[in-house]
């Protein structure tokens, strides 16, 4: 199940025209009620794409009826026009429903600097909202929807005592932290207001989405958007529902780790031993970003140097010449110096390990990442052709 899985939301995905391909592109979320809580968090790029413009202003007052999300254009860079082109999908979604356009957030994904159009866009909201339903197939159509260079929906389903949280994300390249990364919007039949919402999504993407770094780029259209409809009636206790909201979003995060581009490896860079959680997040971003380590865990090579030269371009305080690394269970470097042979390291497996113990405190964090591959270069060389 997908976001339709709590009580109050429906669904449709449909194939507006906004791709050539002819494939699903345009997806519209309902939030029925009787709550209609919303809270979301966006990309931290200063170039903002015009549908981020948009919702940030819309989701002010805390109150999200609907969201309605197109693939096939970023409607990023494209003037005027191009926000127009969001306003009228408000506009058009929110005539369609009934509602007010201010609480409808707009979405968008794809190539930057292409104009949408706006006749089509609009059209295509009046056709999915004419097929909103509230099953399996209508959710599943939704995720498939808002998919680009994804190669799998990815969705989300948890259940707890009364209550569920429902989920869609897309995003295969273009993940780097800011907020959030890629599109995905969470629904819940929860009793939670909208202050109740923004905390726990906060708390959730801090330590699942902003820890996903694919390739350091991060992109002008992310959001992730949270709609409570309080239909199930159960008020859940904060801590319990924060728990089940970060469940959700680690799994969609670990979804779209390894649906990335090209990859042949996801790699979970655990960091322990720092002085401070930031500390352990800049040394691991450190290593998720450099070029040198990705390529040579897609080429099964152990080379623990690329990580000792990788986190000694921070600015967290440890003495590189106290660290051990270990890679997928075998330390390879202790206080460091050679500790076992490379050849003892097998990188064959996708599921791919490096743990670095910094010994300056106490604090750790883990960021997820994968390879660099002839894939992903070929990917995004070829994007816009």
């Amino acid at each position: 199940m997908s976001v339709t899985a709590p009580q109050g939301f429906e669904a449709a995905g449909i194939a507006a025209g906004i791709k050539r391909s002819g494939a699903l592109d345009l997806a519209v979320v309902v939030n029925r009620g009787p709550l209609q809580a919303g809270a979301a968090v966006f990309t931290s790029n200063r170039a903002k794409a015009n549908p981020i413009l948009w919702s940030e202003q819309a989701v002010k007052d805390g109150t999200v009826a609907a969201i309605v999300l197109n693939s096939g254009g970023a409607n990023c860079f494209t003037g005027p026009e191009g926000f127009q082109v969001t306003h009228r999908t408000a506009e058009a979604a929110a005539s369609a429903l009934g509602i007010a356009a201010g609480d409808v957030l707009v979405c968008s994904t794809g190539l930057i600097g292409d104009q949408l159009d706006g006749e089509v866009v609009e059209e295509g909201v009046l056709s999915a909202t004419n097929r909103l339903a509230g099953d399996e197939e209508a959710g599943a159509d939704a995720a498939r929807a808002i998919m680009t260079t994804d190669s799998t929906p990815k969705t989300v389903e948890v259940v707890v005592d009364g209550w569920r949280i429902g989920g869609m994300a897309k995003g295969a390249g273009m993940l780097a932290p800011g907020l959030a990364t890629m599109l995905v919007v969470l629904t819940t039949d929860a009793v939670v207001d909208s202050t109740g919402l923004d905390v726990a999504l906060r708390r959730a993407t801090r330590v699942t989405f902003d820890r996903l770094d694919s390739d350091g780029c991060m992109s002008t259209n992310d959001q992730v958007t949270l709609l409570a409809s309080g239909a199930s009636g159960v008020e859940p206790d904060p801590e319990t529902f924060g728990e089940a909201l970060t469940t959700a979003c680690r799994d969609l995060a670990l979804q779209l780790q390894g649906d990335a581009e090209g990859a042949s490896h996801d790699i979970a860079i655990e960091v322990r031993g720092a002085i401070s959680e930031d500390d352990a997040v800049e040394v691991g971003r450190a290593i998720a970003r450099n070029a040198l380590f990705k390529t040579a865990i897609f080429g099964n090579d152990p080379n623990w140097g690329r990580v000792l030269a990788a986190i000694g371009t921070t600015a967290a305080p440890f003495d590189p010449y106290l660290v051990d690394v270990t890679m997928n269970g075998v330390r390879v470097c202790h206080a460091g110096r050679p500790d076992r042979p490379r050849e003892d390291v097998d990188l064959t497996p996708r599921a791919t390990s490096v743990l670095v113990e910094l010994h300056a405190g106490e604090a750790s964090a883990t960021i997820w990442t994968n390879d660099l591959t002839h894939g992903y270069v070929h990917e995004n060389s070829a994007y816009s052709s």
